[in-house]
């Protein structure tokens, strides 16, 4: 099957003529302020129109946010874990977030008819969401410095973020994911920092 990253960058590469290359490694981040998804418009892959982050469907949602073809790989390892959050928290869901500068509409279409085809899990198409958009603002809404790796982000419906870590699933993210999930449901979603990496 061809996964969801895969098929919006090889498309974009068969359009543009680009390629992309990623570096870097996971690491857990930690600031005083974690940040807030902005208000965006966009749509599912089962072309169900949302407002973000609005609708986001979870009072906890893990966001996997990615730039590049590349970063495929490391989303996956966070989506190969997910059913392990899920029974910690009924309120939880996750999201994948594949973010490309604003293209024109024949573009779009080219692109998410492409992702389409190549992903007939219904439930994947219902959870990706691409974002076509100004990235700058968006970056610095969500505190991102870079595009070289993918980020994993829990915000709630107002879009504040919650946690955040960086790079692809490892136990210490995982173990730090589950920590505050557990914490979110005791103490009604207050917003716990996440730890300094190691």
């Amino acid at each position: 099957m061809v996964r969801t990253l895969q098929s919006v960058f090889v498309l974009i590469g068969l359009l543009l003529g680009s390629m992309f290359v990623i570096t870097g490694q996971a690491q857990q981040v930690s600031v005083e302020s974690l940040g807030k998804f902005p208000a965006l418009e966009s749509e599912t892959l089962e072309k169900q129109a949302v407002q973000l982050p609005r609708d986001f469907q979870g009072e906890c949602n893990l966001l996997l946010i990615a730039f590049e073809r590349e970063q495929q790989k490391d989303i996956d390892t966070w989506l190969t874990q997910m059913k392990r959050y899920e029974g910690i928290d009924k309120e939880f869901r996750y999201y994948e977030i594949p973010t490309i500068e604003k293209m024109n509409r024949f573009v779009r279409w080219f692109i998410n008819t492409g992702m389409r085809h190549g992903i007939p899990d219904k439930k994947a198409r219902e959870r990706t969401i691409t974002l076509y958009i100004d990235k700058e603002p968006f970056k610095k809404s969500l505190q991102i410095p870079d595009e070289k790796k993918i980020y994993a982000m829990v915000v709630d419906r107002s879009g504040h973020v919650l946690w955040r870590a960086t790079g692809p699933y490892d136990e210490a993210n995982g173990q730090r994911l589950q920590e505050f999930l557990e914490k979110s449901v005791v103490h009604n979603l207050k917003a716990v920092p996440a730890s300094p990496a190691n």
